[in-house]
């Protein structure tokens, strides 16, 4: 069967009859049981529910209503991280605890979906509760980067960006405490999106930060990311088709960002400056209000909010948690009134900064991460300074701020690093303009990606002819 790179593609084969949902939940279907063994995305395939959505799919297509405006995700496979509730299918937040847990009702952002018309081919595997930015997991296997499986696929959305860059599906439903759908995405070479805070609703998602916790989809491309984002927030994004951002004014903290950063990291984002800078964009120096606190003050919220969530379950299974929770759930004990009330004192700071700057600059741009994926299990990034730092705060350091302040940033690919790892460019805007980031997202795309995705997709494409033969011996 042919494979339907984009969202439009597929429906626009919907349109002329070429493939039906059903053929395309089975394709899907078997590209998880063929090819998943590698990468680990995907904790729970969910075929009986794909299958009877793909029906409904082919029931509206025959009825002519193909085209309605309130099903713009017809047909479409996706996945949803399994800290996000379905009904009848388990959601097991990653963890050995919540193994047999069955929610009887869905997320509102699943009900969403399939009120859009959406096939949901799989629940997505995720560092355990979302605690950790790496995609280590102990009791589901740690997710593998489609790009290389040496590396990570960063975190904890991790089987979310690796099944949409693996090609299991074209497009995934992720959260966000401190970086989660974007550090992924930049991992995988997908595009994802932290939306504004409370814009898409985090009802029947299991809490880890409840003031910092976002939802928010990740897809291949811009424009499958706007479909998604449309059908889970409810509005929609037609400015995103505009590619021109001619005279657009973008924020560049460069003494923030080049402070320590990997030689190639920076180098891909300097490209991508200048083309933005060639598309017409006004690159402006900026410096982030108290950004080098944010790791801090995210930690410092946090901590005590996930300990909090967590205590009936500490106080039933605390021996069944994975290795890290332990030293998570201490830190929360031990954590004061004055130093959580200090946290949320200097988020006010930050956000208040942010705003003011928004008011002048249409967008803020840096790179995702300062460095690429890292080997898995890997535990320290060096950098050319000398010093080393910690993967955990490494990979969050210029994405956590938005996550304090709620301001939407979105992730898009910029590059391959010269051992072939994905590198990414991370957007953020003011409240409420995701539709500014995702038009700025678009016009660097068509500008700049059409290579890269070209190459991911011979990627895919490999894969899927070795798990053939392999499946075949």
């Amino acid at each position: 069967m042919q494979r339907y790179r984009t969202i439009k593609e597929l429906q626009e084969a919907y349109r002329q009859a070429f493939v039906s949902p059903e053929e395309i939940a089975e394709y899907y279907l078997k590209q998880i049981e063929s090819a998943d063994g590698a990468y680990r995305s995907i904790i729970t395939v969910t075929g009986a529910s794909a299958r009877r959505q793909a029906a409904a799919a082919v029931a509206r297509l025959m009825a002519g209503r193909g085209e309605d405006v309130h099903q713009p995700l017809l047909g479409v496979p996706v996945t949803v991280k399994d800290n996000i509730d379905t009904a009848g299918i388990r959601t097991t937040n990653g963890s050995q605890i919540d193994r047999e847990r069955v929610p009887a009702g869905n997320a509102a952002v699943v009900d969403r979906l399939e009120a859009a018309g959406a096939m949901t081919v799989g629940k997505a595997n995720l560092y355990e509760y979302a605690f950790g930015i790496t995609s280590d997991n102990p009791f589901y296997g740690d997710v593998r980067n489609p790009w290389d499986t040496r590396y990570m696929a960063g975190g904890s959305s991790s089987g979310s960006a690796a099944s949409v860059a693996a090609g299991f599906c074209l497009g995934s439903i992720g959260t966000d405490t401190a970086g989660s759908i974007r550090v992924p995405s930049s991992c995988c070479g997908v595009v994802g999106l932290k939306p504004t805070h409370g814009l898409i609703p985090a009802d029947g998602v299991d809490t880890l930060s409840w003031t910092l916790d976002h939802v928010g989809p990740i897809a291949g491309n811009v424009a499958d990311l706007a479909l998604l984002l449309e059908a889970a927030a409810g509005r929609a994004y037609e400015g995103v088709r505009r590619a021109d951002i001619r005279g657009m004014r973008i924020g560049v903290p460069r003494e923030f960002v080049y402070r320590r950063i990997e030689p190639a990291v920076r180098q891909l984002f300097d490209e991508a400056l200048d083309a933005l800078a060639g598309l017409g964009a006004v690159l402006v120096d900026v410096e982030l209000p108290l950004a080098d606190r944010a790791i801090a003050v995210a930690i410092g919220i946090a901590t005590p909010e996930v300990g909090y969530s967590h205590r009936e379950r500490i106080a039933a299974s605390m021996a069944l948690y994975g290795p890290g929770a332990a030293d998570t759930f201490a830190r929360s004990r031990a954590a004061t009134a004055h130093e959580y009330m200090d946290a949320m004192r200097l988020r006010a700071e930050m956000t208040g900064g942010l705003d003011a700057l928004f008011r002048d600059m249409d967008a803020i741009v840096t790179p995702t991460m300062p460095a690429a994926p890292t080997l898995l299990g890997q535990q320290e990034v060096p950098f050319p300074d000398g010093v080393s730092e910690s993967v955990h705060e490494c990979m969050i350091r210029f994405t956590c701020l938005y996550d304090v302040t709620g301001h939407p940033a979105l992730s898009v690919p910029c590059g391959l690093t010269p051992d072939g790892l994905p590198v990414g460019l991370q957007i953020a805007t003011a409240y409420h303009r995701e539709d500014t980031a995702l038009r700025i997202a678009s016009a660097y795309e068509q500008a700049a990606l059409l290579y890269f995705y070209d190459e991911r997709e011979k990627r895919i494409k490999n894969a899927a002819e070795l798990s053939s033969g392999r499946s075949h011996m």
